[in-house]
């Protein structure tokens, strides 16, 4: 179940507060203990809108485990606060805030804001390694016989391997960014109004049988790489290519196809979907199945869990289906920025132990619960509770008739079949299978990569053409003038976050003045 956003508030103060001693500047408070003034690190975290177990559950909202209750009182970060005292003797504060996207994170930091631990997709942490803001992790943060070390200890073996074996300019995802949510993107659909063959496929986007009832990502990326599959479909579903030894390395290359010729064919794939589609949708697009104002929408596989989960509240059920030719592997996580850590040792290691607070199975379940999308934390042979919950959320009753066997080895470890539940059968269309899809659809899975900068802007150019006009239709002086009103609007917006994240940047130092 996945709450509204609530107002953020800082951990009240023991009773130590009120023998406090005022510290000046950005380094925190200072605490009298015993003669002795110890002082407070502030951990500066932004995440994600909506991303995170916030606390206040209902009464009725505890996770009732056979190892055990799990329910959520209190924010994670605050209850962070306290596990970081008890267990490392040190006060340390979070200043927790959020972003909306990728992009406002990127703007945020160029602008000027200053974060410790950000949390963004795996596109914007490869631009972030490739432009050097990271700080990596430490070597002691991968020392499974540390008790602390959650992430290490609890990360999923596939995971795990996703991170080892990517890097950028040679260095390893793994050495600078630590797993939080994962998942893929697929169609979210109405079964009484859409079959299952029709949506397998990307090239749903143009069938004329969807004429303004589907609707298509508003970013480039994961339109680019809907109409890869799309416009590659005939070969990405050939027994050849799928028998092929190197299949998943092939089908890399094929999902991150940036030629001329491919972008021209991206292009004009995507300029005859959105004379098709109902609308390129951020946000709305959930609504728009749960109301049925659309039948059909690409979605990633957490929101898809949501808009199942609201829309089953009203006996209306939506399934999901991942197409035939690929789907987006995507992952987000956390990295530690230079501007923030920089070579503040006790930053670093409140900042890792963060990481790792999130990591423990109980509250990668929180988060889970609450958010709606997949933890990449498994657990291990000492502590599966994660299993338990996934059992918990979706194991078939005793009296159930329509049931079937649903394997997640893959992501748990171990032999196939070690990893097994007995479930309902329409659970092979619907949330589980979204939270976590069988192997056959993480064999056909792909991660796109991170885009170089002439890249970049050779793509940002055809989705302008998409979402606005194809401007080499234009005249020359139309043209000219096109792309002047655009650099004027963009000059435009660049001012405006500048003085907003200017006014930020001065209410907290007033914040911080009168603390």
């Amino acid at each position: 179940m996945r709450k509204s956003i609530k107002a953020f508030a800082v951990l009240a103060a023991s009773a130590l507060l009120a023998t406090s001693i005022p510290m000046g500047g950005i380094g925190g408070r200072a605490y009298a203990t015993s003669g002795t003034i110890e002082k407070e690190i502030v951990l500066r975290v932004c995440n994600w809108e909506e991303y995170m177990d916030l606390g206040d559950w209902d009464e009725d909202e505890v996770i009732d485990l056979d190892s055990g209750d799990i329910f959520g009182e209190k924010a994670l970060y605050e209850e962070f606060e306290d596990w970081y005292y008890e267990n490392y003797g040190e006060r340390v504060r979070v200043e927790y805030s959020c972003f909306g996207t990728n992009e406002e994170l990127y703007n945020m930091l160029t602008l000027g804001d200053e974060y410790d631990l950000v949390c963004p997709s795996e596109y914007m942490i490869m631009k972030l390694m490739s432009e050097d803001w990271l700080v990596p992790y430490s070597d002691t943060f991968f020392n499974t016989d540390v008790n602390n070390n959650y992430y290490s200890r609890n990360v999923s073996p596939y995971i795990k391997e996703k991170f080892e074996t990517h890097d950028i300019d040679g260095k390893l995802w793994s050495e600078y960014a630590a797993g939080y949510m994962w998942g893929v993107t697929g169609f979210l659909y109405n079964p009484d109004e859409v079959t299952e063959e029709q949506i397998t496929t990307m090239n749903a986007a143009c069938d004329p049988d969807m004429f303004r009832q589907i609707t298509l990502k508003d970013n480039v990326r994961d339109s680019y790489f809907l109409a890869l599959g799309a416009i590659k479909s005939d070969r990405l579903t050939s027994e050849e290519f799928k028998n092929d030894p190197d299949y998943s390395e092939k089908l890399e290359e094929e999902m991150n196809d940036v030629s001329d010729e491919t972008i021209a064919e991206v292009l004009d794939y995507l300029q005859a979907a959105r004379k098709n589609v109902y609308s390129f949708e951020t946000d709305s697009g959930k609504a728009d199945m749960i109301t049925g104002k659309v039948v059909a929408n690409y979605q990633w596989s957490g929101d898809a869990v949501y808009a199942m989960d609201q829309a089953e509240e009203d006996d209306y059920y939506l399934n999901f289906a991942v197409p035939k030719e690929s789907t987006n592997l995507w992952f987000d996580g956390w990295v530690m920025l230079k501007k923030g850590i920089g070579e503040d040792s006790a930053k670093q290691r409140a900042a890792e132990a963060f990481v790792n607070f999130l990591s423990m199975p109980e509250n990668a379940i929180r988060n889970m619960y609450y958010i709606g999308y997949t933890s990449v934390i498994s657990g291990n042979e000492e502590d599966d509770r994660v299993f338990e919950y996934l059992e918990w959320n979706y194991s078939a009753d005793d009296d159930e008739e329509e049931v079937t066997e649903y394997d997640v080895s893959y992501f748990f470890g171990g032999e196939p079949g070690d990893y097994t539940m007995t479930v309902p059968e329409e659970q092979t269309r619907r949330q589980l299978y979204a939270q976590y899809p069988p192997e056959d659809v993480i064999r056909r899975s792909s991660i796109m990569r991170y885009f170089d900068v002439d890249t970049n802007a050779a793509i940002n150019h055809m989705w302008i053409s998409v979402r606005c006009y194809n401007l080499l239709s234009m005249p020359i002086g139309l043209r000219i003038l096109a792309i002047l009103l655009t650099a004027g609007l963009v000059v435009l917006v660049v001012r405006a976050i500048a003085i907003s994240a200017k006014a930020r940047r001065e209410k907290r130092r007033e914040k911080r003045v009168a603390e």
